[in-house]
């Protein structure tokens, strides 16, 4: 083997204001997996959960001590930019330092400008790129690899997009730890969580996606793997609850009902959440047969409660489509987390101002705010870029002179407040958690302590008196 201990690192930190630490690193582990008998030993680190090697110095004795002299890094969200270069740059430039994810591909020239130890950056999907690296290949020959060479940066071409079937899912025995869902670093859930993506790719062309392309441009048009490969996998796992990382989970209905006969048929008991889209409405026997199978949340991106906005959005359907397929929704009892966007191009703060109230028409438990961003290749940029008074900051966020930074803010805080704060919700909110399955009393309580955290010192006030009466 030409490298003896490859060191597969996480090198995000807990951030206690927010729910990181929720979720596997699950690119990264399929890194790791992929490095599986080309290297001698793998270690896969994930600093979030390893407080012994979140210093540098004890990270830098690790390193010495177990003898690694390979470190593949993962780094993948725009949030923590500045933080992640500052700790790669301390890492010893003795050994081979090799990164790779979404921001490493989209900042590929800035992170070699600033990370004067890292030689190799793996652009996009990385599997077969990091095989070929560490059994050896010319790195002139892999494609997908940027590399110093000469006191310059070469960039070989792309590499093509690799079947999914043909991609190993993560070995999770790898794991140094267990997974739970954590709020403001409380753990909400005596759960264990998990992840499986059993697609990639998405059939839908909706303006605003910043994953429609990836940073080099590339369409992963949509490939599910077989029902079969995709139910050993969720066999496979200890975690009681699991979410699907697809853009989509019910794109081919079909297929979709195949995996829910084949885990109530093997009866395989845990709790799933999945991304959809309302198109799943339409078939409401899928839906049916979900339910029983143990899918108890579904996460829709209705992204506006105006027609105009959707429109400009590339959605796809007006808001009474909406309505016609909540109307079939809410035949079934999940837990729906609605998905919008605020500060879109045009729209006025009344129409901001619609979304709680749709939220709540619709019969929603839950809703996610993002201020409308851009990507270097989202679809939507270029008509940022030419509608006049609207700019993007370096962040990407999308802003104008009547709707600056402060301005948005405000008005997020009222969508959420609104939304929220509505009579009677906070009784759904709790019944529709025990009805699914997902919480039991003592979680309930568990959740009334914990909202105070999150900033909803009203809502918890309401559920720690209605927790008393049950």
């Amino acid at each position: 083997m030409k490298y003896r201990h490859a060191l597969c690192l996480y090198p995000y930190l807990v951030d206690h204001s927010s729910g990181i630490g929720i979720f596997p690193p699950t690119g990264l582990e399929y890194i790791a997996t992929a490095l599986k008998g080309h290297v001698d030993r793998i270690t896969l680190i994930d600093l979030r959960h390893e407080r012994g090697l979140q210093s540098m110095r004890n990270m830098l004795g690790f390193i010495e001590r177990e003898k690694v002299d390979l470190i593949c890094l993962s780094f993948c969200w725009k949030a923590k930019y500045g933080k992640v270069i500052g700790y790669i740059r301390q890492l010893p430039s003795d050994r081979m330092i090799v990164v790779g994810g979404r921001e490493a591909t989209a900042n590929v020239d800035d992170l070699f400008n600033k990370c004067p130890n890292v030689q190799v950056v793996v652009r996009g999907e990385g599997e077969e790129t990091i095989v070929e690296f560490a059994d050896g290949r010319p790195w002139e020959e892999i494609l997908g690899l940027s590399y110093r060479k000469d006191g310059g940066i070469v960039h070989n071409d792309n590499r093509p997009l690799q079947s999914v079937e043909s991609i190993v899912p993560p070995d999770r025995t790898m794991r140094r730890t267990k997974y739970v869902p954590v709020i403001r670093g409380l753990k909400l859930l005596p759960l264990e969580f998990d992840t499986v993506l059993s697609s990639r790719g998405c059939p839908y062309k909706c303006k605003f996606c910043t994953f429609n392309l990836n940073p080099l441009g590339q369409k992963r048009e949509y490939e599910a793997r077989s029902a079969e490969s995709v139910v050993e996998e969720i066999a496979s796992t200890s975690a009681r609850f699991i979410q699907f990382a697809d853009d989509n989970f019910f794109v081919t209905p079909s297929r979709a009902q195949r995996i829910c006969d084949m885990l109530i048929e093997r009866g395989i008991k845990k709790i799933y959440c999945a991304n959809a889209r309302l198109e799943v409405s339409k078939n409401p026997q899928i839906l049916e047969k979900a339910y029983k199978a143990g899918f108890r949340v579904l996460l829709l991106g209705i992204e506006s409660a105006t027609d105009r906005i959707l429109k400009q959005l590339d959605k796809g359907f007006t808001t009474d489509q909406v309505r016609d397929a909540f109307k079939v929704l809410r035949q079934f009892p999940f837990w729906y987390h609605a998905y919008f966007i605020y500060g879109n191009i045009g729209e006025t703060e009344q129409e901001m101002l619609e979304i709680p109230k749709f939220a709540g028409e619709l019969g929603v438990h839950a809703i996610t705010l993002s201020q409308l961003y851009m990507d270097k290749f989202t679809p939507l940029r270029e008509v940022v870029e030419n509608t006049p008074g609207y700019w993007i900051s370096p962040n990407g966020h999308v802003y104008c002179k009547e709707f600056d930074k402060h301005k948005l803010l405000k008005i997020r805080n009222k969508i959420r407040n609104r939304f929220w704060y509505r009579p009677g919700h906070i009784v759904k909110m709790l019944s529709s958690l025990k009805q699914t399955e997902i919480m039991n009393y003592r979680d309930l309580l568990r959740l009334g302590i914990v909202l105070p955290w999150v900033g909803f010192d009203y809502l918890a006030k309401r559920a720690q008196k209605i927790l008393q009466r049950v």
